[in-house]
Formats: C-alpha cells, sequence, structure tokens
C-alpha cells in the first residue's frame, strides 16, 4: 500500500471520527449568531433535569412532532385557531377538527358525555380558570338575574383571587385547615345562601399540594336546596395524573357533579409551552353572553379570539404518540417516586409533609445553595416550623436525582 492510499484512509477515518464526535457532543448544534442567546440555550438544556419546585413535566417528547413541522413546511404557515372549535369555520386557517378529536378524547376521561361536552385548547391553566369563572359568572346571572358571590379557599392557586378581581366579581375566601383544604365548617360560616354561589374547587393548591373534599363541601351546598350553584374545578396539575391512577373518580363530573374544569397541558401532559384544557357542558356555554361577529362568521362566547393552532397539534400528536397506557404508567410511576422521596427525607429526620394523592412534598427549607441548585418554590407557614420549600416530582424526577438532592441535604 502506497503512503498516499494510507494518509487517505487514515484522513477518512479522522473524518468519520470527527462527524461521530460532534453527533454526540452537540458540536454541530445550530449557532444563532447571538452568543447571549446561544449561552441561554446550552445553560437551560443543562439545568432542565435538576427542576424540582415547579409543576413542569420536563421529559418532553415532541422533538419528531417539530421534525414533522418543518418538514411540511408548516414553519411558514399564520395558523389561528379563532373561535368555537364546534362551530363553522371561519376564514382563518386552523387546526379546529384536530381540537374537536383531543376534546372528544378527553371528556370521558373527565366524565363528560360526548353529546353534552363543551371546551377547548386553552392557552394555560388560567385562562381555563378564567374560562370557568366567566362562565360560571354569566350562567349564574342569566339563569337566576342575580349577581353571584365567588368562594375560594384562602390555598387555592393566586389566579382564581386575580380573575375575580379582573371580572369585578365579590370574593369570599375560605379558610383551610394546616394541609392546606378548604374547610367545610369555614364555607359554612361566609356562605350568603340569598345569592347564588360560584365556588372553585382546588385539586392540588399551590404550595402543599392540598385536594379540597368535593363531596364534604358539597354538602354544605346542599343545605341550601334554593341557591343556584356553579362548581369549577381547578385541576391544573392534578387533573393531569390523577385520571390515569386508581384516584380517577376525584375528577370525575359524573362522580363529583362539578360544571366546569380546568386541566394544564404543559405540567403532566408534556407541551413544551404553556397550555391546557377547559371543559365545561353544552347547556353551560348556550347560556353565555351573545356576541355576533361577522368576520368571524359566529357567535363568540369565549373571552379570547385567537388562540394557538399549533398546541392543539402538539396535544393531538402526544394523545396518539403517548395516550392513555403511556400516561397511566407515568402516572403511577411519579406517586411512587414521591412516595419513595418522602420514605429517604424521613430516613434522614428531615421534616417534611405530604397530602394524601399529591405528587408534592413540602418540607423544612434547606440552605440557599441547594434551593438555587433544585430550583425550588419557597413558602413560610408557622405552623410547620417557618421556611418550607416543596417539590414537585414529575416525570423527569428520577431516583437517581432523588437521592442527589438527599446526599445535599445530610451535607448541608
Amino acid at each position: 500500500m502506497t503512503k498516499k492510499k494510507l494518509f487517505a484512509i487514515l484522513l477518512v477515518i479522522v473524518v468519520a471520527a470527527f462527524v461521530v464526535y460532534c453527533i454526540f457532543a452537540h458540536c454541530g448544534a445550530k449557532k444563532s449568531g447571538f452568543a447571549e442567546l446561544d449561552a441561554w440555550a446550552e445553560d437551560v438544556v443543562d439545568r432542565k433535569l435538576s427542576q424540582l419546585g415547579y409543576p413542569v413535566n420536563q421529559d418532553i417528547q415532541l422533538k419528531e412532532f417539530y421534525e414533522w413541522y418543518l418538514a411540511n413546511d408548516l414553519e411558514i404557515v399564520g395558523l389561528n385557531n379563532a373561535g368555537d372549535p364546534y362551530s363553522k369555520e371561519s376564514g382563518l386557517l386552523s387546526s379546529h377538527q384536530f381540537e374537536r378529536e383531543v376534546l372528544d378524547y378527553f371528556a370521558p376521561i373527565y366524565g363528560f358525555d360526548k353529546d353534552e361536552v363543551w371546551g377547548m385548547v386553552s392557552q394555560s391553566g388560567t385562562d381555563g380558570n378564567n374560562h370557568g369563572i366567566y362562565f360560571g359568572a354569566n350562567y349564574l346571572r342569566n339563569k337566576t338575574g342575580k349577581e353571584p358571590v365567588m368562594y375560594v379557599s384562602d390555598e387555592a392557586h393566586y389566579s382564581n383571587a386575580r380573575l375575580a378581581d379582573l371580572q369585578n366579581l365579590e370574593l369570599r375566601f375560605v379558610k383551610s385547615d394546616d394541609m392546606g383544604r378548604m374547610i367545610p365548617e369555614e364555607l359554612e360560616k361566609v356562605l350568603d345562601p340569598t345569592r347564588p354561589c360560584l365556588i372553585v374547587y382546588a385539586m392540588g393548591s399551590t404550595f402543599k399540594g392540598a385536594i379540597d373534599d368535593q363531596k364534604a363541601l358539597n354538602a354544605v351546598l346542599a343545605k341550601h336546596p334554593d341557591m343556584p350553584v356553579f362548581r369549577h374545578v381547578d385541576a391544573a396539575l392534578f387533573g393531569g395524573y390523577l385520571p390515569f391512577t386508581k384516584h380517577k373518580d376525584m375528577v370525575n363530573r359524573k362522580v363529583l357533579h362539578f360544571e366546569s374544569i380546568a386541566i394544564s397541558g404543559h405540567k403532566f401532559f408534556g407541551m413544551d409551552e404553556p397550555a391546557g384544557l377547559f371543559l365545561t357542558t353544552r347547556d353551560v356555554y348556550d347560556h353565555q353572553n351573545k356576541y355576533d361577529i361577522a368576520y368571524l362568521n359566529e357567535d363568540m362566547k369565549m373571552i379570547n379570539c385567537s388562540r394557538s393552532a399549533v398546541n392543539v397539534l402538539k396535544f393531538w400528536w402526544l394523545m396518539k404518540h403517548v395516550g392513555f397506557d403511556k400516561w397511566s404508567e407515568q402516572a403511577n410511576e411519579m406517586l411512587e417516586m414521591t412516595d419513595y422521596l418522602k420514605a429517604e427525607m424521613d430516613k434522614i429526620h428531615w421534616p417534611n409533609w405530604k397530602n394524601d394523592m399529591s405528587n408534592t412534598i413540602f418540607f423544612k427549607r434547606p440552605s440557599p445553595e441547594v434551593v438555587k441548585k433544585y430550583s425550588l418554590a419557597c413558602n413560610k407557614d408557622d405552623r410547620f416550623g417557618g421556611d418550607l420549600s416543596h417539590i414537585v416530582v414529575m416525570q423527569h424526577v428520577t431516583k437517581e436525582k432523588v437521592n442527589e438532592l438527599i446526599q445535599d441535604l445530610q451535607k448541608k
């Protein structure tokens, strides 16, 4: 073999090795031309698996979706799901047909019959709550001619109180117990049975992961049979995983008789940006204020006009590529990992607490270094010793990550 041929072979081997190295080392990542943007992108990818304090599923399965999206040139198409997904289409390019499939898939999971449900893929959990409160208030006004009073626990997500303020509704906070659950006796104290009742149930309070006892609270409301009631369930995180566990009745309308429910898409389901589901009944939707919008070719009863058509496609994609069985596996693994985390904290005698059916553990706040490393959410409650943090166990939280955290707690 001549030196020239040997050199050519060696050159091919070196080039091939470099290509393989680039693939595995990600050195072929596309650069933006802006150093600060590229540095940010690298940083968030590196840190995503240490995000333990917030309810976001970082095990996102949308790479193939984006490959399909780009391969079909959809990045150059302006899509918009303006309007009611069940009504006549406007002239806009939309993904309404896939939105209806998503809603038909999830309706029975939450106890709605397909022929009675109305819903949409929302922009976020707050958007779902906004519609639940707005639809509930209008439904009660249009049925009774009276202004409703809104009730929510003092540990529910802050968006509910902010939305009551936005919609100029009278709001009455109901005291919760130490673990964050609305107290039925306290609801009785603040209830005004002479006016319609718009009540928001927390299906997983923000910090402690508490679930309001709907049966006990409904029993309080039932003492006033002449009082019209609208029940909205804020089930942002818990509404994602509970239907896929033995606790599925907790979000079943046929069992607990709520009128609307909001669920987040970017928490359990693994959307890569805020999105959600809002479900109610056709009767509720039909009792909303009419707004005939000629250029949209329909009666616009919803709050928002434009909505993301791409989030609908992502939800549909996940529904088809992940689906019920895989979500069931993920949901139960999350609860098992939550129990494992609590047991490990108990072993090192680190004060911690957990509500039933919850994937959230709140505990004595560790050092600032640990808080920062794991992006822990913090709060304060003197009933539990003062400064607290919490962890929300999502799909990306592994046993290795839990063990790493426990070691850091022991060191500090």
